[in-house]
């Protein structure tokens, strides 16, 4: 045979496997699906920006509804073509690529610049049992760059902010929040859409999400070119975050735990002599009585005897009650023999050890409608504020493996187990909102899932250590939980566990007061300040009195907090109606600068605020990196610093280094004991000149769902900074109570001129009615 026939043959045999390749795949209203090596699989568009890809045996039918995800495909206008062997789907976002003979999908951006790729052949399915029914071990890998930086996982407490090689087990248990989602510095983000405990390993050879049982491969792809825009498509993807009210971002007193409704009334007294700001106070547990009365949501007669009159009275000192409520009863409880009687419980002891006590089943909404019921005519119908949802993973002791096998609504325990908290904290913020809308609902809770964000729920980072190791990693853990895409995070300031400081002293440990006062410190740029722990008291008067160094820093910061409530709240509105973050990385804001991909000590608050945690004992200096591309003012000096360099700042006790990006424009809010003592109708306007600026002030009722029926208003603030003018815009939308007449006192920020607490005489003021206006400086 010649060349040129052999050459001819090969060319028709190379254009049969084309066009059978191009056969063996189907147009889909999302996009396409095709049976590769034994799996169905599917690569839908739920919109431009993001893809679902599904893997599954060929011939098992998929009954799937997602817990997490509930955004419906929309529409999205697809270019499809193939070509040996490969089907290229291109949306006006970015270009999806499926090897019909390997079964991989991999992703580019529009130019075509490759983004993340599947392992050829990566999927696998190793049948298992789950219970009595028989399912599938799922395993996805993927091929990640070598140096590619990622972040997420929910709150691994590693101490890592990049989430590259190591193998970590995703169960939740207190401290650890696992949320199977991770996004790259390439600017896409991961979601594996699974409930199951699961095993992210991520080595030389590849990046991989092993999940114990399930009967599908089912991951999200989502591109948002940053941090910021990958965590704006999974929250298209599992929901907006709803606006707390304006007082659960002031100051929050706890402990572990205040005995009668008279000591809990009285530390309320007693920050209110002392004029130190306080907005929120927190009953803990056992105010039911002894164990055997585990949970039962009602109030023990002899500890809490007039529990309205303690609702009461603190809402007439200004303040706001959380109340504790756990997932698990003890069998005496009314609740136990109901959830009991009607097959509701989950069949494994959780907290407390040896009272019996069991969780019910949060999968269930009838289960739910119940649990409801007893918290609203037990504890709601008094009228607190905010529920303390603790062990929401839950707590599991006397751990047995068949434990797993216990049988849920929605299949074994096993199968949906990381995603309790997401079905707890559904009901109460469902129910609550349908009982009463008078309200915002507030969740604090100790485990969160994906999509938990749109439950107002903000997840404390569990019962830790009080010690420096601990603090340290507190700021990871923050920056991947908020990079998961869930915007509220806090920690218990001091740590949770202090009895290690007892033989120092307890709270006059020198220590233990250097660690707290720190820890405060970086608690007063977090979405919730609160003070909470066992073994050592924490309210600021157990530091001392006013005139004491301990004492009055605390003072100090919390009235900081006070200060920024007018930029936190609008922060806040931009995480509710923009999908913003209020905990940023500097990846988040300085996406070209590489210096900061892996700073695992320093975090934005907003898009102003560069803030240093000090985080190890005994400093007296801090080094402090200033991302390149912007100048940086001192925010205690008001010292301009060029960044792109490392600096060192000098941390005296009363000092955190903090820094306000030029361009800043910064609301002040007034001296208050309670956020909504004063009306913001004398703000101080802080301007830090070297960069053009913008910011959107926002205001409504401060409570209630009634901004969610457009009763809010804006005012948009712009600073040309070649002009040296602050133009004002008209104000936007109205609610009922709306300033319409105010001041506004401005300063131009330069050394010892707006640096500080302190508020000096304004440079300008102009009374503002609400119409466009420009100022020249």
């Amino acid at each position: 045979m010649n060349k040129t026939l052999r050459l001819s043959l090969f060319v028709l045999f190379v254009a049969h496997i084309g066009n059978a390749f191009s056969q063996s795949y189907q147009r889909t209203a999302q996009g396409v699906k095709a049976n590769i090596q034994s799996m169905d699989i599917e690569v839908q568009f739920y919109s431009p920006q993001i893809v679902r890809v599904l893997k599954q045996p060929e011939g098992n039918v998929l009954k799937k509804g997602s817990l997490a995800v509930i955004k419906k495909p929309q529409q999205t206008q697809l270019d499809i073509s193939d070509q040996n062997g490969v089907v290229t789907l291109k949306s006006s976002a970015l270009i999806a690529r499926f090897n019909l003979k390997t079964g991989s999908v991999s992703f580019a951006g529009i130019n075509g610049a490759p983004l993340f790729t599947e392992k050829d052949y990566g999927a696998q399915f190793t049948h298992v049992r789950d219970g009595n029914d028989a399912s599938f071990e799922i395993r996805q890998a993927f091929l990640l760059d070598k140096d590619e930086v990622i972040y997420g996982l929910g709150q691994q407490p590693n101490g890592k902010l990049n989430q590259r090689g190591q193998k970590v087990y995703l169960r939740n248990e207190n401290t650890r929040v696992c949320i199977p989602f991770f996004q790259s510095v390439k600017g896409y983000g991961i979601y594996w859409d699974s409930y199951a405990p699961t095993t992210f390993t991520d080595n030389v050879q590849e990046t991989a999400f092993d999940s114990e049982v399930g009967n599908c491969s089912d991951y999200y792809f989502m591109y948002g070119g940053g941090a910021d825009g990958v965590v704006t498509q999974m929250r298209d993807l599992t929901g907006q975050a709803p606006m707390m009210p304006l007082w659960v971002y002031g100051y929050s007193q706890s402990r572990e735990r205040y005995k009668t409704q008279f000591e809990l009334v009285d530390v309320v007294k007693k920050y209110r002599a002392l004029k130190v700001p306080l907005d929120g106070i927190v009953q803990d547990w056992q105010y039911w009585g002894k164990d055997d009365n585990w949970n039962a949501m009602s109030f023990d007669a002899a500890t809490y005897p007039k529990p309205q009159l303690m609702v009461d009275s603190v809402h007439l000192l200004n303040a706001h009650l959380f109340i504790v409520s756990w997932p698990g009863f003890a069998p005496k409880t009314p609740q136990y023999q109901e959830f009991k009687q009607k097959n509701m419980l989950i069949n494994f002891d959780t907290w407390p050890p040896g009272a019996n006590t069991r969780p019910y089943d949060v999968y269930n909404p009838a289960a739910r409608d119940i649990y409801w019921s007893y918290l609203n005519k037990g504890i709601f119908s008094l009228g607190p504020d905010a529920w303390w949802l603790d062990s929401t993973e839950p707590d599991h002791i006397n751990v047995k493996d068949k434990d797993f096998d216990q049988p849920t609504f929605l299949g074994t325990f096993r199968s949906v187990q990381n995603a309790f908290p997401l079905q707890h904290t559904k009901g109460v913020y469902e129910h609550q909102r349908q009982t009463s809308e008078a309200k915002r609902v507030i969740l604090l809770t100790r485990s969160a899932f994906a999509g938990q964000q749109r439950y107002s729920a903000n997840t404390w980072s569990g019962d830790i250590r009080s010690d420096w190791p601990t603090f340290k990693r507190q700021i990871p853990n923050a920056l991947n939980f908020s990079m998961t895409g869930l915007p509220y995070w806090n920690a218990d300031i001091g740590g949770f566990f202090a009895g290690n400081w007892n033989k120092g002293g307890g709270i006059n440990n020198p220590e233990f007061r250097e660690l707290y006062t720190r820890w405060l410190q970086f608690a007063t740029f977090t979405p919730m300040m609160r003070s909470h722990g066992t073994d050592i008291p924490r309210e600021i008067y157990q530091f001392g009195k006013r005139g004491d160094e301990i004492f009055d820093v605390l003072d100090k910061f919390i009235n900081l907090r006070y200060s920024l409530l007018p930029y936190t709240y609008s922060t806040a509105w931009d995480v509710t109606h923009n999908s913003g973050s209020i905990i940023r990385s500097l990846y988040a804001g300085f996406g070209n600068d590489k210096q900061g991909y892996e700073n695992n000590n320093e975090f934005l608050f907003g898009k102003s605020f560069l803030v240093v945690p000090v985080t190890d004992k005994g400093l007296k200096s801090q080094s402090v990196y200033l991302p390149a591309g912007t100048k940086w003012y001192d925010f205690w000096t008001g010292e301009a610093i060029d960044g792109g360099k490392t600096i060192e700042r000098a941390t005296p006790i009363d000092i955190l280094p903090l820094y306000v990006q030029a361009g800043s424009i910064i609301p002040w809010g007034p001296n208050v004991q309670y956020a909504t003592e004063k009306k913001w109708d004398n703000l101080t306007i802080r301007i830090y000149p070297g960069a053009d600026g913008k910011f959107t002030l926002y205001e409504d009722q401060n409570d209630s769902y009634n901004y969610e029926k457009g009763m809010y208003a804006t005012i948009d603030f712009a600073w040309n900074d070649k002009e040296s003018t602050l133009t004002v815009n008209k104000q936007q939308g109205s609610f009922p109570g709306m300033l319409k007449k105010r001041a506004f006192n401005f300063i131009i920020v330069k050394p010892n001129h707006g640096a500080g607490i302190e508020s000096p005489s304004p440079d300008k003021t102009k009374v503002y009615n609400g119409e466009f206006t420009k100022i020249k400086f």
